[in-house]
């Protein structure tokens, strides 16, 4: 639940328009809802600034469907991530939207998008963890650009964008095989950097792992690293970071 929401709930019950039984209809189920298989967490907006999302792997599509349509009575609003399209086609509700590529479903989000985040890939394979973090960010009501296939084996293409390197708050960068790209940017540029790996790439790369190493051990100081193909971590971060700059 967001802070507007309370904040308007509570503004009606000053103003008499609802009852105060009304208003605590609305408010009861804080902080969670105890549905028997999973307890959601309509708080969590409150406390942390970004609502919980459904991650769909591991669970069957009649419990992601249950848990959307319970988060939705309530704000209007949901994010799914890693889910299939079987479970878009089986929701029975207005406005949610799938996205193929990063195969999230959302409904709802911020309206106003702030700031400015870039996402920039190094390959075209790296793509769909780079939507995953687009959609979150933009979800939670960040302005988002996208830069992708501006790899280390073409330098050049990346030069040729320096400029949206400089206009943006903060600079998500995903990157499989070697994963040289963040450290290349980082030494760019003096926006806080959020490294990527993700797990493309031929035999040693360790399906990730050869892109994680090289990251936590870049030369370039103080660039953040998140775990093998999580664009949705990545995206919550930079959402964090764009907003608290003025």
């Amino acid at each position: 639940m967001h802070n507007s929401k309370i904040k308007k709930t509570l503004n009606a019950v000053k103003k008499g328009s609802i009852t105060i039984e009304k208003a605590l209809d609305v408010l009861k189920h804080l902080p969670y809802e105890d549905i028997s298989f999973a307890k959601i967490d309509h708080h969590r907006h409150l406390r942390q600034g970004a609502p919980e999302v459904i991650y769909a792997s591991g669970k069957t599509e009649e419990q992601v469907i249950r848990i959307a349509e319970t988060m939705y009575k309530k704000s209007k609003s949901f994010l799914i991530s890693r889910a299939a399209e079987s479970i878009f086609n089986s929701l029975k509700i207005k406005g949610a939207v799938f996205h193929p590529s990063s195969k999230m479903i959302s409904v709802g989000g911020e309206k106003k998008k702030k700031g400015s985040v870039l996402i920039l890939t190094a390959g075209t394979s790296d793509i769909p963890v780079a939507e995953e973090a687009a959609v979150t960010a933009s979800f939670l009501g960040s302005k988002v650009t996208t830069l992708y296939d501006v790899g280390v084996a073409g330098l050049h293409r990346l030069m040729d964008n320096k400029g949206t390197l400089k206009e943006c708050r903060v600079i998500i960068v995903v990157a499989g095989m070697e994963g040289a790209l963040p450290s290349v940017v980082g030494g760019l540029t003096d926006k806080p950097v959020i490294a990527v790996p993700t797990s493309v790439g031929y035999g040693t790369s360790f399906s990730g792992l050869t892109a994680l190493f090289a990251m936590l051990n870049s030369c370039v100081p103080g660039i953040a690293v998140m775990n093998i193909d999580n664009g949705f971590g990545a995206g919550v971060l930079a959402h964090k970071i764009n907003r608290l700059i003025k």
